[in-house]
């Protein structure tokens, strides 16, 4: 059964509260997705660090309901 953007960006988001999420359906089918988060949460962090925290709050969805996440992370300039 494929995510709804919604239904992630929402996960995302309780785990890292400040964070901007941008997020687009590659194929059309809720199971190829990119997306963008920009958080303070990922400063100091390594880009390996930054996605395992948004795997994280992703709950295991990862490679299941989710099949494919192309995955972007930024920390805010400020």
């Amino acid at each position: 059964m494929p995510m709804d953007a919604r239904e992630i960006e929402s996960m995302i988001k309780a785990a890292l509260p400040d964070a901007v999420v941008e997020i687009k359906d590659l194929a059309g089918d809720g199971d190829h997705y990119a997306a963008t988060v920009t958080s303070s949460a990922f400063k100091g962090k390594s880009r390996v660090q930054q996605h395992q925290m948004v795997y994280a709050a992703l709950q295991g969805r990862m490679g299941g309901t989710l099949h494919a996440l192309a995955l972007t992370t930024l920390a805010p300039d400020n």
